[in-house]
């Protein structure tokens, strides 16, 4: 007898640590299931499933994981499920979002096919004869799971294809999981009536949990072989299904496993998956799940839907971006030509400027050389008086004033060189802060030997200080020099000649003026007087006043023409004022 212990307790030794051994070496594969009413149900119907897999493959360790549509839905995102065993709808969702596969669909050896094993059935209590048909639920209060879960959508359709807007329509109840809390919430008249999955009120009915006549099933349909009442079409059953990161080798091991399988009375048998079709066209005709508007699925059946319009509408955007692109380049080579033009007008605008500029130096040349003149020869005389002096024996002090006489009429002579240089320079200097008067006074001292040689003497009533202004010095003188010039030849045909020059300043403005007595000017001379090329001189180019407003007007001042009381021709303009101290 103690031997036979002995060798007992070795057997059992043995079978533990071979137990033991082939526990370690044993792979964990999780398997999800849909637990609409609760996880002991989930774990009593699917029992005989994964018994028969681990029978079958006993190199691996199934675990159950059970628990509600978006339970299951988080564990898949989170990769800590490897296959999963739920209702259609729930997989057509992990198929779109997260590339699950179904390997397998539940069949009921003595029951339905499997393309049609899954409705609802919608229900009220039985001392409610006023409700018999789906259309008899506007208004009132409709008991579901959730609105996400796939017997009420599957009613949903019904309801809604007889003309009835559960959401505008009926005041929806949604009490959650486990599905026996609706067939609660329609006994305690928390609501009017409930969707229930097709052959839950059977099998509550079976367990004692109802009673016989306490519900009806309203809308009822055919249901073939499926021996439930329902309100729904039929759909297939439940897919086992394969999450996208399953290793293949394991998703064939498992299939050819449930395909295998052999199962007893009131338990699943497994076979090969459906195409689940009819589920995908309830979610498109709900609009809801992967075909919602705003999903990549649902935005697909938009365009489909409504082609002709998202034609028309990508036409539309065609034709306006083609446009946009098309005023874009327009713009671009319209600019460039502008700032083509505008350039080539700038530098015609200094050529004839420097050329207006020419043509008064030489109007003023003779006049100009006769000024000269009279320097050079007040220091030829001084220098041969100088020289007899010297030859003579003269005292070296005698010979200062004579000396110094010639170099005041050198400096003079300098001056006038240096005045018409600066005037027939082509490129002007920027505007900058100047000193006025001093610019004035050279011009007037510029164009005076060219009114004297006419006989003219000009009459200049220039303060010896003034505000500063920023201005273009030469430009200045310029226009100073035209109106003087155009006013000596307004009045050459005058016995009594006179031209006046004021300057006066005010509280922010600088003017000058040149007034003469010549014989005024036409009213359309005075209309066209600043008009490029318009002239009434016989020689003249028409570009003096024209070049002289554009100067006055790029400088913030005006030029203007008008007569005065005394009924002299007065050209006017004003310059705005600084603050800042003059440069001279």
């Amino acid at each position: 007898m103690g031997m036979v212990s002995r060798i007992l307790a070795a057997l059992l030794a043995s079978l533990c640590l071979f137990g033991a051994a082939r526990a370690e070496t044993q792979k964990d594969v999780h398997i999800g299931v849909l637990a609409f009413r609760g996880a002991e149900e989930a774990e009593r119907t699917w029992q005989s499933t994964f018994d028969h897999l681990g029978r079958t493959l006993p190199q691996y360790r199934f675990h159950l994981v059970s628990g509600t549509a978006a339970f299951l839905t988080a564990a898949v995102a989170a990769h800590r499920l490897d296959f999963l065993i739920t209702n259609p709808g729930h997989y057509l969702e992990l198929k779109v979002d997260y590339s699950a596969s179904a390997l397998a669909t539940e069949q009921d050896l003595e029951g339905p096919t499997p393309s049609e094993a899954v409705g609802a059935a919608v229900f009220v209590l039985d001392d409610h004869p006023e409700i018999q048909s789906l259309a008899d639920l506007r208004n009132l209060r409709v008991a579901a799971v959730a609105p996400d879960a796939f017997g009420y959508r599957a009613a949903l359709r019904e309801i809604m294809e007889r003309g009835v807007d559960p959401e505008r329509d009926t005041k929806q109840v949604f009490v959650g999981f486990p599905v026996d809390e609706v067939m609660r919430a329609v006994r305690d008249r928390r609501a009017d009536a409930g969707i229930i999955r097709s052959c839950a009120l059977e099998k509550l009915l079976a367990e004692g949990a109802i009673q016989k006549d306490e519900f009806r099933v309203i809308g009822r349909r055919p249901s073939g072989a499926l021996n439930c009442q329902v309100s729904t079409r039929l759909y297939p059953g439940w897919p086992f299904v394969k999450v996208a990161q399953t290793p293949a080798p394991l998703a064939r091991q498992i299939a050819q496993a449930l395909f295998g399988m052999q199962p007893g009375q009131d338990e699943k048998a497994w076979t090969q998956p459906d195409a689940y079709g009819s589920v995908q066209d309830l979610y498109r005709t709900l609009k809801v799940g992967p075909y919602a508007p705003f999903t990549r699925l649902g935005l697909a059946d938009f365009v489909v839907e409504h082609r002709y319009i998202a034609a028309l509408i990508g036409l539309g955007l065609i034709w306006w971006l083609t446009h946009v692109v098309r005023v874009s380049y327009l713009v671009r080579k319209r600019t460039h030509e502008l700032q083509l033009a505008h350039e080539a007008a700038r530098q015609r605008g200094e050529q004839m400027e420097h050329t207006v500029r020419l043509s008064l130096m030489g109007e003023m040349a003779s006049s100009l050389a006769h000024e000269i003149n009279q320097p050079l020869a007040a220091i030829l005389t001084y220098a041969r008086g100088c020289e007899r002096r010297i030859e003579s024996g003269a005292d070296p002090a005698s010979l200062r004033d004579a000396v110094q006489r010639i170099a005041v009429q050198a400096e003079r002579a300098g001056d006038i060189v240096r005045r018409m240089k600066d005037f027939v320079r082509k490129n002007p200097a920027p505007q900058v802060p100047i000193d006025p008067a001093a610019a004035l006074h050279d011009a007037v001292a510029l164009f005076e030997p060219t009114a004297t040689a006419a006989g003219v003497i000009v009459e200049s009533e220039i303060p010896d200080t003034l505000p500063a202004i920023r201005a273009d010095r030469l430009q200045l003188e310029e226009v100073v020099i035209n109106l003087l010039q155009n006013a000596l030849e307004a009045i050459s045909a005058q016995d009594d000649k006179q031209i006046i020059m004021r300057v006066r300043g005010d509280r922010d403005r600088l003017h000058i003026s040149v007034a003469d007595n010549g014989p005024g000017l036409a009213p359309e001379a005075r209309e066209h007087l600043f008009d490029p090329f318009y002239t009434t001189k016989k020689n003249g180019l028409g570009l003096g006043l024209s070049l002289s407003r554009t100067i006055v007007e790029a400088h913030g001042g005006r030029l203007l023409v008008e007569t005065d009381p005394a009924g002299m021709t007065n050209f006017r303009f004003y310059l705005p004022l600084i603050e800042e101290p003059a440069r001279v």
